[in-house]
């Protein structure tokens, strides 16, 4: 089933976070991976977009909160491995999301995503690796799979699962909505929902 998602708010620094103790489940990936396209899947209604989408890789400069039902919110953070940024936009990508991914303590799961065409590279094992020291669970995503034959998906994933050692791999196509409502219900019931609330309810935090 389809979500109520509204952009929340972007934020580079702790204190521009918004306030509350939602769970939070971190959108990370390649530029161009799929990011913000997984996020307007999400969305009821099949020609709203909540996110920016661009065909440029690189476009998402800021975290992006979005609010997702009553319960949690996503955070679509900008994307890594573009070569054309300057040193300086690179040099403020690392702090700002390694900020984030180790102190926000509304974080309950990252979920990787990835272009279903590329290869498990060092990116990608290196945050595994940092997800497992941080004991944060983490779930990949291989978007795109519109792109691809079925016996390619089924090759890909179970390639994936044997180089990483990710126990939870998912194939979706953001664009044709394929794969998303399997992949948000998995991460409610596993992440979400149990999820102890620190903080009772008030009409300022409530839709």
């Amino acid at each position: 089933m389809a979500l109520k998602v509204k952009f929340l708010k972007s934020a580079v620094v702790p204190k521009d976070y918004p306030h509350g103790k939602k769970p939070e489940v971190g959108v990370i990936g390649r530029s161009n991976a799929g990011k913000s396209s997984f996020i307007n899947a999400l969305v009821e209604g099949r020609n709203q977009k909540v996110a920016k989408v661009s065909s440029t890789p690189g476009k998402t400069r800021l975290l992006n909160f979005f609010q997702a039902g009553d319960h949690y919110l996503y955070v679509d953070m900008p994307g890594y491995g573009f070569a054309s940024r300057s040193y300086g936009e690179r040099d403020d990508w690392k702090p700002m999301v390694e900020q984030y991914l180790k102190n926000r303590e509304n974080l309950v799961a990252i979920v990787l995503i990835m272009d279903i065409r590329r290869d498990w590279e060092q990116e990608e094992q290196l945050m595994w690796e940092w997800a497992q020291f941080h004991e944060i669970p983490l779930v990949v995503v291989l978007n795109k799979m519109d792109k691809v034959k079925r016996n390619f998906q089924l090759r890909r994933a179970r390639q994936l699962a044997e180089k990483s050692g990710v126990n939870s791999v998912f194939m979706i196509s953001a664009l044709k909505k394929q794969g998303i409502d399997e992949l948000e219900d998995y991460l409610f019931r596993n992440f979400v929902k149990d999820t102890p609330r620190k903080e009772p309810q008030d009409s300022a935090d409530s839709e």
